[in-house]
């Protein structure tokens, strides 16, 4: 038994809730990739056009830091989302995204799903608010790791 587009789009947290006529207006934006360990899904400074929704494998998200090269801010899993910057000007990666190990995804063409959203304002909101929510939660859990980073190493 095959397992539909639609059907592996509203199975993704970021896409569960969304109406049925909202993962249809996904699905056409949308395929299946693949990435071996160490690919690299997302380069910065280059252009931010898709996205990728993580079903299997993990990703490292990495910055460059001057004489050090890239440094690992965060790794995530399935489930997860692999980038922003598709949504806000200059729509410019401002990071590396890179595969640990075999990475399953599925990629959403970043102008493709903005000119849905223009078009039909109701998905636009919707979508706008389930990315915002996953925006939140990762600024959170940052603000933690941060926390806990500078935290006084007496207290430990």
């Amino acid at each position: 038994m095959t397992t539909s587009m639609a059907e592996i789009l509203a199975a993704h947290p970021l896409v569960a809730g969304l109406s049925g006529d909202g993962v249809a207006l996904l699905v056409g934006c949308a395929k299946n990739v693949v990435f071996a360990p160490g690919d690299l899904l997302i380069i910065e400074g280059a252009p931010a056009d898709t996205f990728y929704l993580v079903r299997r494998g993990h990703v490292a998200i990495e910055v460059h830091a001057p004489g050090r090269g890239g440094i690992v801010i965060e790794t995530v899993g399935p489930g997860a989302v692999v980038g922003w910057s598709w949504l806000v000007p200059p729509y410019q990666w401002t990071f590396d995204a890179r595969a640990t190990d075999d990475v399953g995804a599925i990629a959403i063409d970043g102008a493709c799903l903005r000119a849905k959203a223009l078009s039909d304002p109701a998905f636009g909101y919707a979508l706008l608010t389930k990315v915002s929510t996953e925006l939140l939660a990762r600024l959170q859990a940052t603000r933690l790791r941060l926390l806990d980073l500078y935290a006084d190493r007496d207290e430990r």
